[in-house]
């Protein structure tokens, strides 16, 4: 006892003292500061498990009610264009939308206001509520385009206009002291209403979509569909398909927007459908003892809202009860942004 054994390791040659009559079966004792490095360490920065469930009620879900209360006192804004020649049923086709007279103001009650065919831009604006939420919509309508025998650059008024709604928000957000709320008026979604023809996509229709798909987010429609047979109807579709293909239109919803698989897939089956083939009807008729929306012919009525007789409800549930709050984000997050890099490169541009 006292006398260490003394041996040379066998890797480093550095001599170890040994005592092998008393080992202790305690564990190695740990240096005073490494016990004050892990008392150091925060709770908070250990890394918590994925997804962790907490052990009572939180109450986190009541943002979702925090929200809605909010939305329900303030309302929200909602623009649509519609765009096409006239005769295509355009405002019939947003007193459908929204059952209500809202796409052209009555000069006496009961007469609706002779627009002229010209291509001058007319924004009406109405406020819709519905069990509680204000919803201030504006639409604004074309009511001339393409009725002239040149219409080289008709599409003019219609970017100008687009160009001017974001040059408004802008001027209004790069303020200094600026409004709280700053009024939008940009136009989310444009319904392009192509004639039933059942032929292939007017140079005139393919030059407007590619133009306006860079600054706005279209929605391509066959205007009239009962005018087409069921066999004529998926054969216009099918061509209209491929014609948009063939010249890189990219029309809503966008495939470079889908953010996880879950909205790739449900976007996938609405461009399998666009362009949506659309009968429009402001006026009810009786149908095995139901008032429905419809339109009057000698061999029945066709229902508005049946998805056997056209794809109103489609156009609808995209345009409001689906996709209707993703139309304002790619427009301010996409449309709006690309604009507002644009002018402010321009503006800071020397000279």
């Amino acid at each position: 006892r006292g006398v260490q054994a003394h041996r040379l390791c066998p890797l480093c040659g550095a001599g170890s003292s040994l005592e092998p009559e008393e080992r202790s079966m305690e564990p190695p004792a740990v240096p005073e500061e490494a016990e004050e490095e892990e008392e150091a360490v925060p709770l908070s920065v250990a890394p918590g498990p994925v997804g962790c469930e907490p052990f009572g009620y939180v109450g986190i879900e009541a943002v979702l009610d925090q929200m809605k209360i909010k939305t329900m006192k303030t309302g929200f804004e909602f623009n649509i264009m519609v765009v096409g020649q006239s005769g295509l049923g355009k405002s019939t086709m947003v007193n459908t939308l929204f059952k209500s007279k809202v796409s052209r103001k009555s000069s006496q009650p009961g007469q609706e206001e002779r627009i002229p065919k010209t291509v001058q831009l007319q924004s009406i604006t109405h406020v819709i509520e519905e069990k509680g939420v204000k919803m201030k919509l504006t639409v604004t309508d074309t009511p001339g385009f393409g009725d002239q025998i040149n219409n080289e650059n008709c599409w003019d008024p219609i970017i100008k206009y687009i160009n001017e709604q974001y040059e408004r928000y802008l001027r209004e957000e790069i303020l200094i002291t600026r409004k709280r709320k700053i009024p939008d008026t940009r136009v989310h979604g444009c319904v392009y209403f192509v004639p039933p023809t059942g032929h292939w996509l007017r140079p005139l229709d393919l030059e407007f979509m590619r133009r306006l798909s860079k600054i706005v987010n279209v929605v391509p429609v066959i205007a009239k569909a009962d005018t087409l047979t069921l066999e004529e109807r998926a054969e216009f579709k099918q061509r209209i398909q491929e014609d948009l293909k063939t010249h890189a239109i990219s029309v809503y919803p966008q495939e470079d927007f889908d953010q996880d698989p879950e909205d790739r897939a449900l976007n996938d089956r609405i461009r399998e459908k666009i362009p949506f083939a659309v009968v429009g009807a402001d006026q009810e008729h009786q149908v095995n003892g139901k008032r429905v929306l419809g339109r009057k012919t000698k061999w029945g009525i066709i229902e508005v809202e049946n998805p056997a007789h056209c794809e109103f409800p489609l156009l609808r549930d995209l345009l409001i009860r689906s996709h209707l709050q993703d139309l304002k984000d790619i427009t301010h997050n996409v449309h709006y942004e690309s604009y507002r890099v644009r002018r402010l490169n321009e503006s800071n541009r020397p000279g």
